[in-house]
C-alpha cells in the first residue's frame, strides 16, 4: 500500500470519526433538550368544541397560554399570572397579552367569578376554555411554571437588571426573608432602592407583590411584565450557541402540552431570521375598567372590546 492512499485512508477515518463524534454529540444535546422538560397529554384527544376554540384564518400565528402558578400545601392550585403569548414564525414575533387575574368573566359550571378561579377549578383545560370563550381565541396548547421554578428560570438566565422603588423594596423584602427561612437559609435582601441587578428569588418576589402601596394587581401585572421583557433582553444578548446550551437548564423548569416536534418547529420559525423579538400589552386598557361586585372584588370592562383589542393586537400585522 503506497503512502499516499494510507493518508487518504487516515484522512477518511479521521473524519469519519469526528461526524461520528458530532453526531453523539447532538444527538445528546437533542435527546438532553426534548426530553428534559414536563409534558401534559391531558389535552391530547380534546376537540375544538371541548376547548371552545375560535375559528381564525391561516396566518402563522400560534397562540399558547401562559401560567404562572402558586401551589401551596391543602389550598388549590392558583393562576396567579395569566397571559396569552402569541408566537408568529413568519415574522419572527412574540406578542405577550397580560390578563388581569381578578377579571368578572363566566366560568362553565361556576357562574360570575374571578379569571384566576378556573384554573382551580379545572385546570388548564378549563383555564384555556375560559380565555377562549371570554376572548375569542383559539388557543389548544399551555405553558406554565410555578413560583418557586420562576425563581430557579431568572437564575438561570444569570438574574436580571430592574429599578425597584422604595415601596417594592420594602415589601418585597417581606417575602424574600419569609422565602428564604422556609428553606432556613439567610435571607439576600434588597438593600436599596434604584436600579439594581436582582437574582432570582429577588426578582420573583419583585414580580408578585401588590401591596404596600405598590399597585395592586395593576403594579403586579406590570412588574411581572417588566421581569418578563428583563429576562428577554438577557437571553437576547446570548449568542445562538449560548442560547442552544441553556435549553437543557431551562425546560426542567417548564410543563407544557406542546409536544417535542411543535416546540422544535416554534423555535425553528421564531430564530429563521435571527434573534426573535419581544412586544408586550395589557387588558383592559388605562381608564377602560372599574371595580365591581358586592366587595369590589372584581376588575370589570367591556369583555367583547377587550377580545377585539387582544385580536386586533394579535393579527393586525399579519
Amino acid at each position: 500500500m503506497s503512502f499516499r492512499r494510507l493518508m487518504r485512508i487516515v484522512r477518511r477515518c479521521l473524519l469519519l470519526a469526528v461526524l461520528t463524534t458530532l453526531a453523539i454529540t447532538v444527538g445528546l444535546f437533542v435527546y438532553r433538550f426534548l426530553f428534559s422538560y414536563t409534558y401534559d397529554n391531558s389535552l391530547e384527544g380534546l376537540s375544538d368544541e371541548d376547548l371552545a376554540v375560535s375559528a381564525k384564518p391561516a396566518s402563522g400565528i400560534t397562540n399558547i397560554a401562559l401560567f404562572g402558578i402558586d401551589t401551596r400545601p391543602d389550598e388549590p392550585t392558583r393562576s396567579d399570572c395569566m397571559m396569552v403569548m402569541s408566537v408568529n414564525a413568519d415574522t419572527g414575533t412574540i406578542k405577550l397579552i397580560s390578563l388581569m387575574r381578578d377579571s368578572e368573566v363566566e366560568i362553565e359550571g361556576h357562574g360570575t367569578q374571578k379569571l384566576c378561579h378556573a384554573y382551580s377549578y379545572g385546570g388548564p383545560e378549563l383555564a384555556i376554555k375560559t380565555i377562549n370563550q371570554t376572548f375569542d381565541l383559539n388557543i389548544t396548547d399551555y405553558a406554565e411554571v410555578n413560583f418557586v421554578q420562576m425563581a430557579n428560570l431568572i437564575g438561570e438566565v444569570g438574574g436580571v437588571d430592574i429599578d425597584v422603588s422604595e415601596a417594592e423594596r420594602v415589601e418585597a423584602n417581606k417575602y424574600i426573608k419569609e422565602y428564604y427561612e422556609s428553606f432556613d437559609m439567610e435571607p439576600e435582601l434588597i438593600e436599596e432602592a434604584g436600579y439594581q441587578h436582582l437574582n432570582g428569588i429577588q426578582a420573583m418576589t419583585y414580580a408578585r407583590i401588590r401591596k404596600g402601596g405598590t399597585g395592586d394587581d395593576w403594579g403586579r401585572v406590570e412588574r411581572q411584565s417588566i421581569v418578563l421583557e428583563a429576562m428577554f433582553e438577557t437571553v437576547q444578548d446570548k449568542s445562538i450557541t449560548e442560547l442552544v446550551a441553556m435549553m437543557p437548564r431551562l425546560l426542567p423548569y417548564v410543563t407544557t402540552s406542546l409536544k417535542k416536534s411543535e416546540m422544535v418547529s416554534l423555535a425553528k420559525g421564531l430564530f429563521a431570521n435571527g434573534q426573535p423579538q419581544m412586544e408586550h400589552s395589557r387588558v383592559p386598557k388605562d381608564g377602560e375598567w372599574e371595580y365591581g361586585g358586592s366587595q369590589e372584588q372584581y376588575i370589570v370592562y367591556d369583555l367583547d372590546k377587550a377580545a377585539q383589542d387582544i385580536n386586533d393586537y394579535i393579527y393586525g400585522d399579519s
